[in-house]
């Protein structure tokens, strides 16, 4: 008989196996990483939360603590979070190694974030991340991802300074 999908309480299908820091499945009885909050929140209060993340090498998590915002967001920003959560998948992938999947999950975010204005909405800075995405994607298709140790594959999601604004 098939094992039953673990489920939250609402009956979404939720992956109970604890995973590592970047979200790969680890064993049933493995200790991982705790759980993004993927609770709704406040616009502001996602990006920094995302940010943190990002900052810590926990893009996957990041990812889904953005995903809950685009999930919830009203039509005119989902492009907005759905492509960020795209970037953070990319910054996932190219920590696990994989080239060809990051440079396309950057380019990919980055052009759903091409119809918000230079400023976007909540303070996200859509022109540095535009920029930013295309340089990594470009530097990864080029050099690989070796030169990117270390503090090369950070991103952010906001203009220094931008933090206490909305």
């Amino acid at each position: 008989m098939p094992a039953s999908r673990d489920r939250d309480a609402v009956g979404r299908a939720r992956n109970a196996r604890p995973r590592d820091a970047l979200g790969r499945p680890l064993a049933r009885d493995a200790v991982g990483q705790p759980p993004a909050d993927d609770r709704p929140r406040p616009p502001l209060e996602v990006l920094a939360t995302a940010q943190e993340l990002i900052d810590a090498d926990r893009p996957f998590h990041a990812h889904e603590v953005l995903e809950a915002a685009w999930k919830a967001a009203p039509p005119a920003e989902r492009d907005l979070w759905q492509g960020l959560a795209q970037i953070a998948v990319g910054l996932t992938h190219a920590l696990r190694g994989n080239a060809r999947g990051a440079a396309s999950l950057l380019r990919r975010g980055a052009d759903r974030l091409a119809g918000y204005p230079a400023d976007g909405p909540h303070g996200v800075d859509v022109a540095g991340l535009r920029l930013s995405c295309a340089e990594l994607a470009a530097q990864i298709e080029r050099s690989g991802l070796r030169q990117l140790a270390g503090g090369g594959l950070r991103v952010r999601l906001r203009k220094p300074g931008e933090a206490a604004r909305t």
